[in-house]
């Protein structure tokens, strides 16, 4: 297990559960209505605690009753809230989701709080950046904020991975110069390369740009197929398990927080850390919602020993 910092996005989850996506003018009956904690930062700072590690976050929430049901369950969690800001007069973020029969989701994303986050926020939480193995982030805070995280964690020596998503074309290449490891799907990885994901070869293509810009590991997740990994001489499909998926939601997220409690600091076991992270994401497809489907360490160790 190491120690984690996670620089990114909180939202309070509206789920809509609907048979399929409605047609342009049409209107369609909900089955039921739910509400979950989640947001890409949040969900992956609840795996990584769930799986072990000592976790903080940077990040803010709004001034409201969403913000303060945020922080407990943060605190519920074991996430260390210490660089959780308030946000006088705004709302915390939210998102919308279109949970398919099928499993299959549909988000709308409402930033609130999270696009206050500065860059002095994260020089704010300076001294964990520098005594932590990995620094996350995503896109759903401001890049400034980001690149601050990475270039305080590049200069301490530490692990930078970048998650890009929701995914977007105008990455700014200083922080892709700053990302030790990044970890698109095949929608991302398509909008960064310009390379369409649809093939082992079209993987390693892909990779091999992300190497060019300076990235040194890249996991490229392919849902039910699994993901492709290359670093150093590792360059190959790692299956995913199989299990009948009800919701999908944050299920990326859970990958890459338990990915953090499996690697180690060198990135040496990187394949084995992709199985576990794997592992950990078939559990979280299982179940509706975000924080209420992030399975903990022992349930995914044992698990694996049953395999």
């Amino acid at each position: 297990m190491n120690k984690v910092t996670i620089v990114g996005s909180i939202n309070v989850d509206n789920i809509m559960h609907i048979k399929k996506l409605p047609q342009p003018g049409e209107t369609i009956a909900m089955s039921e209505f739910s509400k979950a904690a989640g947001g890409k930062g949040a969900n992956q700072a609840v795996a990584s605690s769930r799986a072990g590690n000592e976790t903080i976050f940077v990040g803010r929430v709004g001034d409201d009753d969403n913000g303060r049901f945020m922080l407990e369950q943060f605190e519920d969690n074991g996430v260390n809230v210490e660089h959780v800001v308030v946000t006088p007069n705004q709302q915390t973020g939210q998102a919308y989701i279109l949970l398919q029969e099928t499993g299959q989701n549909s988000i709308i994303i409402q930033h609130g709080a999270n696009f206050d986050v500065t860059a002095e926020d994260v020089r704010n939480a300076k001294d964990q950046i520098e005594d932590s193995e990995f620094v996350i982030a995503q896109f759903e805070t401001p890049l400034e904020a980001t690149i601050e995280a990475f270039k305080i964690a590049r200069n301490a020596g530490k692990t930078t991975i970048l998650n890009p998503a929701p995914a977007r074309t105008d990455i700014p290449q200083e922080l892709l110069e700053l990302t030790d490891i990044i970890t698109p799907n095949e929608t991302e990885a398509e909008s960064i390369t310009g390379i369409k994901v649809d093939s082992e070869e079209s993987m390693k293509k892909s990779s091999e740009i992300f190497h060019q810009m300076g990235i040194k590991g890249v996991i490229i997740t392919i849902g039910e197929r699994g993901s492709f990994i290359s670093y150093k001489d590792i360059e190959e499909v790692v299956p995913a398990f199989k299990v009948k998926a009800v919701d999908t939601t944050a299920a990326g997220d859970t990958f890459l927080g338990a990915l953090a409690s499996e690697l180690k600091a060198d990135i040496s076991n990187l394949k084995d850390s992709v199985v576990y992270a794997s592992k950990s994401s078939s559990f979280t497809v299982q179940k509706v919602g975000a924080f209420p489907s992030i399975p903990t360490r022992d349930v995914v160790e044992r698990a694996l020993k049953e395999d």
